[in-house]
């Protein structure tokens, strides 16, 4: 498809969710105690539709932001949107639901396919730290069985120190607007969650995401982080958002999410929310 084709293609694709989400007329609940909507950014529709999924929203009081997977076909996963016109036809499916847009990004190359234009019509960009190079260089996920024997876990210690770096270099090295799954450690480390996440090691996180304008995720699904990096997260200015990384129909349940809220005090200025066009992260980030 030639440039001004691909163009035209992605301009007329209906994809203004947001204005769409916004015109909606059910008002989201609010949680006892909270002075903000609830929303969950974090949504797979994987093997459901969204008209299946579109009865829930009201229901639990939540609104919904769609998550589809980008980045190239090396990542294995069901659906992976790979360029413009695959990324708008996306779009065009949600056009018109009352549900934020957004994608969860794979890998550090997965701008690659995309032009910054395509990308602009999203209302927010998520991914996470679960896939890491493994010992050969390949992207190796880490909830694998098998991880030792693809990551060199042996000293562990060292391991988290290159985890960290890795959290640092995905929050720094591309255009993202949450960070998802926040702090969750693979299952040789999960069981010394808090030896592992010291504080020096939580503020370098933290750090990297107050500069780049990362919100971080209260994970739902994972319940984490847990208090204290939240508290260290809290205190520094970071900005937070609720997911439940569900499939149908677990979506929208945020117990945790808003259990942690209510722990630290947070208010509406403390919560993310998509930044208006011209100043998304995909829109201020320049390529390399």
């Amino acid at each position: 498809m030639n440039q001004m084709t691909r163009r035209t293609f992605i301009n007329s694709a209906t994809a203004a969710c947001a204005a769409s989400w916004l015109r909606a007329e059910d008002k989201p609940a609010v949680a006892a105690g909270l002075d903000f909507p609830l929303m969950d950014f974090h949504v797979h529709l994987d093997k459901s539709t969204i008209d299946a999924v579109l009865a829930l929203p009201q229901a639990r009081g939540v609104k919904f932001g769609i998550v589809e997977h980008a980045g190239t076909k090396e990542n294995k996963y069901p659906t992976v949107l790979s360029n413009d016109e695959e990324l708008g036809r996306y779009l065009d499916m949600l056009a018109g639901k009352s549900v934020l847009c957004g994608v969860q990004a794979e890998w550090v190359d997965w701008t690659s396919g995309f032009s910054t234009a395509a990308l602009a019509k999203l209302d927010y960009v998520l991914t996470d730290t679960m896939t890491l190079p493994g010992k050969d260089g390949r992207r190796t996920k880490l909830w694998e069985k098998d991880v030792e024997s693809l990551v060199d876990m042996a000293d562990k210690q060292a391991f988290m120190d290159s985890f960290v770096d890795w959290h640092v270099q995905v929050i720094s090295k591309q255009p993202i607007d949450i960070l998802a799954n926040t702090s969750w450690l693979p299952a040789p480390l999960a069981a010394d969650y808090d030896a592992f996440w010291t504080p020096a090691r939580v503020q370098k996180v933290v750090d990297a995401a107050v500069k780049h304008r990362v919100a971080l995720e209260i994970s739902s699904s994972y319940k984490l982080p847990k208090l204290p990096f939240l508290k260290i997260a809290k205190a520094a200015g970071v900005k937070f958002s609720f997911g439940s990384n569900g499939r149908y129909p677990k979506m929208g349940l945020l117990d945790y999410s808003i259990a942690m809220a209510k722990e630290l005090g947070l208010k509406r200025s403390d919560m993310f929310m998509p930044a208006p066009d011209g100043q998304k992260a995909v829109q201020r980030w320049k390529r390399p």
